[in-house]
């Protein structure tokens, strides 16, 4: 059996957003939210469960209730950076790809690995489920504010967990 490990690691939370409509992956900043088993309450993407989507259709049809394990978007402002950068940008914010976390403090964020916990100063805890692929719809938003420049989005953010580096199993923030 794995033993979760604490870690030295750190991180500051710089972001925090929610999408509330669903129409679009965009989320608003926001200065608080309450965290559940379920997410962020008033996300969309919240839920203990979810119908499953084009992505997994491999190990269920489509539609079916599924465990949700995209409840909450998180990535490291140092990676928004690296992405910003490979699309040639001079800005790009958290919400235009759908981000209801950004932490700073750790690089390679995005490669902690699997069953990782974030555990913030006052005991919440949220549990890293896997590495979710980019798609093409945050380049739609990115598109609305920085025309022509959307579709270098998925291409940018992919293959942030090449080179993985051995991380430790909880990070503090």
């Amino acid at each position: 059996m794995p033993v979760l490990m604490p870690t030295s690691l750190t991180a500051t939370v710089t972001f925090l957003g929610v999408n509330i409509d669903g129409k679009d992956l965009s989320t608003t900043n926001v200065s608080n939210i309450d965290v559940t088993y379920a997410g962020f309450e008033g996300d969309s993407h919240n839920g203990l469960t979810r119908r499953s989507c084009v992505r997994v259709t491999a190990q269920y049809p489509k539609g079916t209730r599924i465990r949700n394990t995209r409840q909450i978007s998180a990535l490291s402002s140092e990676e928004l950076c690296d992405i910003q950068q490979s699309m040639q940008l001079d800005e790009l914010f958290p919400g235009w790809i759908g981000a209801n976390l950004v932490v700073e403090g750790i690089h390679q964020f995005s490669q902690i690995p699997p069953s990782s916990r974030l555990i913030a100063q006052n005991g919440t805890s949220m549990v890293v489920d896997m590495e979710n692929a980019p798609c093409r719809f945050p380049g739609d938003i990115i598109d609305q504010h920085k025309p022509g420049k959307g579709g270098a989005f998925p291409k940018a953010a992919l293959g942030k967990s090449k080179n993985k580096q051995k991380q430790k199993s909880s990070v503090r923030f």
